[in-house]
């Protein structure tokens, strides 16, 4: 792997931890439901991305279907959390 790739990929991945940080902080200490979600809502994306960064840096496909997993089920409870704030009930009788 080229240094200037590699040393990019580590910089990267410092900046999403920083950012992780930051939306832990907002879901720990969100003054209502609605920071707190989306506080949860920048902590899978971050999530999401630092398992891109480890497939560029390790160069094989695993870490790229976990980011999509990650993704899919992050964007599936965002809309559910959302319904519940907005409702009350996810499923509606």
């Amino acid at each position: 792997m080229d240094m200037l790739l590699y040393w990019s990929a580590s910089f990267a991945l410092i900046c999403f931890s920083l950012g992780a940080g930051c939306a832990v902080i907002r879901v720990l200490r969100g003054p209502t439901a609605q920071d707190r979600v989306l506080g949860l809502d920048a902590l899978y994306i971050q999530g999401m991305l630092v398992m891109l960064v480890f497939g560029i840096r390790a160069g094989t496909g695993v870490y790229f279907d976990i980011a999509l997993l990650i993704a899919l089920f992050g964007f599936v409870g965002s809309a559910a959390m959302a319904k519940f704030l907005l409702r009350g009930e996810v499923i509606e009788p």
